[in-house]
């Protein structure tokens, strides 16, 4: 049986959000130090450790077969290539910052002005969108330190947080994107790799779903039940058993972590007791 190679980046915290997730998906890789290439113990796959803008082409030139990769990186150097999954995660935008000290009302204030960036292909659809000429110096490294240096008048970046543009006097004005960690997938995937392929992405959303919710278990009142049921979605509907003491029942259900507080919240406003919540490791529907 052929094995699936998957692209994952050579090192950072995508690489290690991209083998913790292959590792949560029950696949175990022998990979050593500076390794290039491991294989699976349990799973037809291998996995590529490469350089994250070297990914796209390869992905295009069939390689390897799919690739944990930033979207951003995609969008810059593989627009065409279909992705089959996103993953949630290493999540960060596409910016365009200026300095601190620059009036800025809108990107029209950007006519004519030399913007330092690594993403050309992403802002150039982004200037010529919103009708703006600009001018692009392309930069592989620290973007940021250009306007300080006198190279250009504006950047345009990934941003996490912000504090690498705080520090270099820059403030964010236009957000081009949004990326997070995406499955992308080779136009030249065979049909006995889509099979491995299928079978992976079923545990990526087993894990993804898993991520995404926790596990709720109340005592409640009997003449309080249907209210506390009404404010519990569940999977399908929430679990209900009699508890020891007459009158009261034992609920079960699911909450989107995202919801946690206020569903708490609501609860108890519903009599609820002793609600204990736990994390899922993986939801299988």
């Amino acid at each position: 049986m052929s094995k699936l190679r998957i692209a994952v980046q050579k090192s950072g915290r995508l690489n290690e959000d991209s083998m913790k997730i292959l590792k949560d998906i029950g696949i175990s890789i022998d990979n050593g130090k500076d390794q290039l290439k491991a294989s699976a113990r349990n799973f037809p796959v291998e996995v590529f450790y490469l350089r994250n803008g070297d990914i796209p082409q390869y992905l295009k030139d069939g390689v390897v077969d799919v690739a944990i990769i930033g979207e951003n990186v995609l969008i810059e150097k593989g627009k065409d290539i279909r992705i089959a999954e996103k993953l949630g995660f290493s999540t960060c935008r596409v910016c365009i910052a200026v300095p601190k000290s620059m009036g800025y009302n809108g990107i029209k204030d950007l006519e004519g002005k030399r913007i330092a960036t690594s993403y050309p292909n992403t802002v150039q659809d982004y200037l010529d969108k919103n009708g703006v000429k600009s001018n692009l110096h392309i930069i592989n490294g620290s973007v940021e330190i250009a306007p300080n240096i006198g190279l250009a008048d504006a950047i345009c970046d990934i941003v996490s947080s912000g504090s690498t543009l705080f520090k270099n006097n820059l403030k964010e004005v236009e957000t081009i994107l949004k990326s997070e960690a995406v499955l992308a997938v080779s136009p030249v995937l065979t049909e006995e790799k889509e099979a491995i392929l299928s079978k992976i992405q079923f545990r990526i959303k087993s894990v993804l779903k898993g991520r995404q919710s926790k596990y709720i278990l109340l005592n409640a009142p009997n003449d309080k039940l249907q209210d506390i049921i009404n404010v519990l979605p569940g999977m399908k509907s929430p679990t209900v058993l009699p508890l020891a003491e007459d009158g009261w029942s034992s609920v079960h259900s699911v909450i989107n972590k995202n919801e946690f507080w206020d569903v708490i919240d609501e609860l108890k406003n519903n009599g609820a007791q002793g609600i204990l919540v736990c994390p899922i490791e993986k939801m299988v529907l």
